[in-house]
């Protein structure tokens, strides 16, 4: 007897009608860059483009260090551009909620703009109300880095590298900062931060990404479930500085120790939404599961893996639709961040994990948001 096979561009079939899955097989990874412009200060700024061989998409500007667009599959393989962002240089000069920036010297907030160190009061921007927020004015996410490619056996990624003079934005000490991103063929975009600097300083890097499972143009997120591996986090005032209590999550609607949607209970949390600091479980230091999203309509799923002891989830309670994005208007709730972290205000708060950096140390902070789908 003779066998027919008929192949077909989306998988095989048998003829008796039963469907064959056919896995896709690896490409090869690429690197590549173009120039995306000058700022309106003229300094040229490039756009890499990382393609793993999974065929998942990172875009990644030496401006911000912001990832403007990500692109993983869902369950089916469709590939989607989960993190909100803008298609040109001039949107985000324009101004923006942080989509997809580096943050520094200090991401989150610090309480007034002060902060005192080995006995000499230092003062910072007062950029967000009365308090101090991801680095001032011009922090990490306005400057252009310099970069250059990098690539392993199982990733390609890009280098970037500022140095901030000593007193920018009121921070002592010139402080040289590394950034790598890396997109990993097991579909990890993988963020290594290095610093040092020749004065005592405060130091808290971490990246901004607005993420949506479904699609940064789907609507909101108040379906996908969250898990924050966290049993306690840091109230906080009305300007959201912490109290400096670590108060338990259980049986309150901070509690995300279990997957629990988004959306179950933001109606009763301060100021309409989330924007708090887990302390999580690991105490940092070493690699370990932060937070787990998932998306039930697509199957998409973001493990968030970190050596830092905080993270601050965000639950874009400050979009308002003035923001349109990538053929997208970002409303409320259009996306979340889980942003790794030292806790807001530890400058003003000793007791806490230490974020002050001298000469002779180095800086490492390493997240990982890994891709998976089910």
């Amino acid at each position: 007897m003779r066998t027919i096979w008929v192949l077909l561009l989306a998988g095989a079939v048998c003829l008796n009608g039963c469907a064959v899955k056919v896995e896709k097989e690896d490409g090869a990874m690429s690197i590549s860059k173009e120039s995306w412009g000058k700022t309106k200060a003229g300094e040229a700024v490039d756009l890499y483009t990382l393609v793993n061989a999974k065929g998942a998409k990172a875009k990644i500007a030496t401006y911000g260090g912001i990832v403007t667009e990500l692109y993983v599959p869902d369950a089916s393989g469709q590939m989607a551009d989960v993190v909100c962002g803008f298609k040109t240089l001039a949107e985000y000069e324009a101004g923006h909620p942080y989509f997809g920036a580096l943050v520094g010297r200090y991401g989150n907030r610090i309480a007034k703009g002060k902060f005192t160190l080995d006995g000499v009061e230092y003062t910072l921007a007062t950029n967000n109300d009365e308090n101090h927020l991801h680095g001032g004015i011009a922090g990490f996410d306005k400057r252009v880095w310099k970069a250059r490619e990098v690539k392993t056996a199982d990733s390609v990624g890009v280098k970037l590298t500022y140095v901030s003079a000593d007193m920018e934005e009121g921070y002592p000490g010139t402080l040289t900062s590394t950034v790598v991103y890396e997109l990993t063929n097991a579909n990890e975009l993988k963020i290594d931060y290095t610093a040092t600097t020749d004065k005592a300083t405060v130091l808290n890097l971490t990246h901004h990404g607005y993420f949506n499972l479904a699609g940064h143009d789907s609507g909101d997120i108040l379906g996908h479930m969250m898990m924050i591996a966290a049993d306690r986090y840091t109230p906080v005032d009305d300007g959201l500085i912490p109290t400096g209590e670590l108060a338990p999550v259980a049986g309150t609607v901070m509690d995300f120790t279990k997957p629990t949607a988004i959306g179950a209970r933001i109606k009763d949390v301060q100021g309409g939404g989330y924007d708090h600091n887990y302390v999580l479980n690991s105490g940092g230091g070493a690699m370990a599961l932060a937070a787990r999203a998932a998306d039930p309509k697509s199957g998409r799923v973001m493990e968030v893996l970190t050596t830092e002891p905080g993270v601050q989830f965000y639950t874009g309670n400050f979009l308002d639709g003035s923001n349109k994005g990538k053929g997208a208007v970002y409303n409320k709730h259009a996306a979340f961040c889980l942003e790794t972290q030292h806790y807001p205000d530890s400058p003003n708060k000793p007791e806490w994990p230490s974020v002050v950096l001298r000469p002779g140390e180095t800086y490492r902070h390493t997240t990982i948001y890994r891709f998976l789908a089910e």
